[in-house]
């Protein structure tokens, strides 16, 4: 099959596989073996494009025509793969979490549920696999409108609420900055393709540029950078496996690998590094990080803990992208993979505690390792690797960011990478200790571990934070090409 033929499928598996699970709706068994069969043909096809991208290979296929030398196409380059494959790599695994989760908790609409989730896999793919931007812009507005419905699952006031709030900050935000940022990218470059270096001519201002930048970066609301952030945490209210899909598989690394692609493909690191009229972003991306681990260490509930720490977690991506250094742009493309294995081990540590123990709080922990040391073991490796102790994955980003820094000599964002360090390790380890050292404070009732595809899920990500940490070759080297560095 050809590369093209291989893209394209990719795409049109899950889309397929959600047209299978509508249809095996009454058969709980069929819906849920077709979102296996949908996930690995996907992961298939993906991971058959890796070798040929890593060997220099672009294959690119054009799709629809809208304007003469305007169309819908899909074009693979280092950091396309790496998304592709953090999203095809953990959409089985997450199924996997899933069927235990929502049987678990007997939760209703499950096929809409996994039908629903398999359409957001095809957007992101679509996403990955962007020539231009006015792909990336469809796909990226298909995958708002796609995971609406498992936002607001419950169907309650508190999910529409927080419906209307990921609804309107996400559609508000792209409809008002980001397409404007792209007409306007056209309107002074007549050209909107990804293209090694940029498209931004010497002619285009350095204010222009400036300018535009900001209505990138906040029009990309999916990378929640500060003020655009709120749909985040609202999004909390759906069960945990949609967390999951938020968090680390798909909407918010559609956000940040947008910024990065945009940075290095639309800007081109050495034409707008050096720029007095870019120098805000760091600023901005550092009081993120720094003001929501401070929410995050003063939260007591557990997801939402998460959620503010996922957003800090995600401007280390837009920081590193934003320091404009090769060693930089290396550690945003590696935060992307590393952030995704670590961050959907806790939020899969999150709902195994909720399932088995129904505790939603960090205050309700004490002890809760005894009786689930399965899932107080995941959560301990996902959270080292956030923190970014080795040997888990986290480390090796973390530690490519620092070097960017130094290298760019931005000194203000190492200062804001140690604080936030420490931030970290302030809110993940009492959690830790807590489970470990501490004595429940009364017995309750008895439980155990949750179902087992739930921790066999959970057993498998932690896994893969170690394993990563060890196998960061081949993720290094794709990173590696998108500063033109030697792998």
């Amino acid at each position: 099959m050809s590369p093209q033929n291989q893209m394209l499928l990719a795409v049109l598996a899950p889309v397929l596989g959600a047209v299978g699970v509508a249809l095996a709706h009454r058969k709980p068994d069929l819906r849920e073996a077709l979102s296996f069969v949908a996930a690995f043909v996907a992961l298939a096809c993906v991971l058959a494009l890796a070798p040929g991208v890593m060997a220099g290979d672009r294959p690119e296929l054009q799709l629809i025509e809208i304007l003469p030398e305007v169309t819908l196409a899909f074009r693979l380059e280092p950091l396309g793969i790496l998304f592709a494959l953090v999203a095809s790599v953990l959409w089985p695994i997450s199924t996997l979490y899933s069927i235990g989760y929502m049987r678990g908790n007997d939760e209703d609409h499950q096929s809409r549920f996994f039908a629903c989730f398999a359409l957001a896999i095809a957007c992101t793919l679509g996403i990955a696999f962007s020539a231009n931007l006015l792909t990336l812009f469809l796909f990226y507005e298909l995958l708002t409108l796609v995971t609406y419905p498992l936002v607001t699952h419950h169907q309650d006031d508190e999910a529409r609420r927080a419906g209307r709030v990921y609804l309107g900050i996400l559609m508000g935000s792209s409809l008002t900055l980001m397409l404007i940022a792209i007409v306007a990218t056209w309107s002074m470059t007549g050209n909107i393709e990804f293209t090694p270096g940029g498209v931004l001519g010497s002619g285009i201002s350095n204010a222009a540029i400036g300018g535009l930048l900001a209505l990138f970066v906040f029009g990309i609301g999916k990378a929640a950078v500060m003020p655009v952030h709120r749909w985040l945490p609202a999004a909390m209210v759906a069960p945990t496996p949609v967390s999951a899909l938020l968090h680390a598989v798909a909407v918010v690394k559609a956000g940040v690998f947008s910024v990065v692609k945009i940075v290095v493909y639309i800007f081109g690191v050495e034409r707008i590094a050096g720029l007095s009229s870019v120098d805000w972003l760091p600023f901005i991306t550092g009081f993120t990080i720094i003001a929501a681990s401070v929410v995050a260490l003063n939260s007591d509930n557990l997801k939402r803990r998460l959620a503010y720490s996922t957003i800090s977690q995600l401007s280390y991506v837009v920081l590193a992208a934003a320091l404009l250094t090769p060693l930089s742009v290396i550690g945003a493309a590696l935060h992307i993979v590393t952030h995704a294995v670590g961050k959907i081990t806790l939020f899969f540590a999150a709902g195994a505690i909720y399932t088995a123990a129904h505790k939603t709080n960090v205050s309700e922990l004490d002890g809760i390792a005894r009786r689930m040391p399965w899932t107080m073991a995941a959560f301990t490796i996902g959270a080292l690797s956030l923190i970014g102790v080795p040997p888990a994955a986290g480390f090796f980003s973390k530690w490519y960011i620092v070097l960017g820094a130094a290298e760019g000599e931005h000194w203000v964002a190492l200062a804001v990478l140690a604080a936030s360090t420490l931030l970290n390790a302030a809110y993940f380890l009492p959690v830790i200790y807590a489970a470990y050292f501490r004595a429940p404070a009364t017995e309750g009732h008895a439980h155990g571990e949750a179902p087992w595809p739930i921790v066999v899920a959970m057993a498998i990500t932690a896994t893969g934070v170690l394993a990563l940490f060890f196998g960061m070759e081949f993720p290094l080297s794709l990173a590696k090409q998108l500063v033109a560095l030697p792998s």
